[in-house]
């Protein structure tokens, strides 16, 4: 097909609010030798997006990046052109990738020039639209039960914010991983959600007697927590785990839980890479999917990330075409 040398995409042309998200002309991003160039039909908007826009992560890392700057570490679309060491990819490929602060510009766009080794093949049967959101979320999950942990079949596992974008992933996959899942979500929208992914034990933080029931779902205190956000809730489900017990969290939930004596606390990063997509591929193959509560047009790229800060379960994405 012809490439333009021109696309839309939403960018800040300095960090800041919302108000900085405006869709412009920019040039294709080029390829190099190991990357391919995807047309975006959607990409994926997460809450990390924010600290990004922000300039969080330019700060913390140490990064200068150049404006104008586009945002979407997630999306889904197809193949138009690859590099020369662009294993296993072809042109018309139907693919969805992850690109984390990608120096040649985000998902946010028309185009997007990602590193193959980050991009894989659609299983079938998943639509584009949520094949765009779910890696990202996935890969942090999975990282968090599998890396850090290491949860084992039979085991329980307590999971906060059930109902959000990296806590319904975590429920599926904990449960095909064999555990006994308790699920904790947020209001009954969530739990309605989430009980049609899973068959563990669904329940609304919100409401009064979720630690009673967390009790009598383990007795002895659960194994493990994964947990996708932090404040008092996250405390709490931290008494629930038993001595010896491990804890995860995703870096940047606010605020971190306290560091225990008789209990393992991690923070981890959901880094992507060949291994780790290529399994949870394999888990979406089986039947972990994820919830799209809201699909919004380029142009309304600050409604999205307004969006982010409401209340919704699942994930949000952008429709780029």
């Amino acid at each position: 097909m012809n490439i333009p040398s021109e696309m839309k995409a939403v960018v800040i042309e300095r960090f800041g609010g919302v108000e900085e998200l405006k869709l412009k002309s920019i040039p294709v991003p080029a390829i190099g030798p190991q990357d391919v160039l995807m047309q975006v039909e959607y990409a994926g908007v997460g809450v990390w997006d924010i600290f990004e826009r922000e300039g969080g992560y330019a700060e913390m890392l140490g990064l200068k990046p150049e404006f104008p700057y586009v945002l979407g570490s997630e999306g889904a679309g197809k193949v138009v052109a690859a590099g020369d060491h662009a294993a296993g990819l072809q042109v018309g490929d139907k693919v969805h990738a992850v690109g984390f602060l990608n120096p040649k510009g985000g998902f946010y766009a028309e185009y997007a020039a990602v590193d193959a080794g980050h991009v894989s093949l659609i299983p079938e049967g998943v639509p584009l639209r949520e094949a765009s959101a779910i890696l990202g979320v996935g890969l942090t999950a999975l990282r968090g039960l599998q890396d850090i942990l290491q949860l084992r079949e039979g085991e329980s596992i307590l999971i906060t914010g059930a109902s959000g974008g990296v806590g319904h992933l975590a429920a599926q996959l904990a449960e095909r991983m064999g555990a006994r899942v308790f699920a904790v979500v947020s209001g009954e929208d969530g739990a309605a959600v989430v009980r049609r992914l899973i068959d563990g034990r669904v329940i609304d933080g919100r409401r009064e007697g979720w630690a009673a029931a967390a009790k009598r779902f383990a007795p002895q205190g659960f194994d493990a927590a994964l947990l996708t956000f932090g404040g008092g809730l996250a405390e709490a489900a931290v008494q629930l785990v038993r001595k010896g017990g491990r804890i995860a969290y995703p870096n940047g939930i606010h605020s971190e839980p306290q560091a225990q004596r008789d209990k393992r606390i991690d923070g981890y990063n959901g880094e992507p890479g060949p291994d780790i997509i290529r399994q949870l591929e394999s888990f979406i193959r089986a039947g972990v999917t994820v919830h799209i509560a809201h699909t919004f047009k380029m142009e309304e790229a600050a409604a999205a990330h307004a969006a982010l800060g409401q209340h919704y379960p699942g994930k949000i994405c952008l429709k780029t075409v």
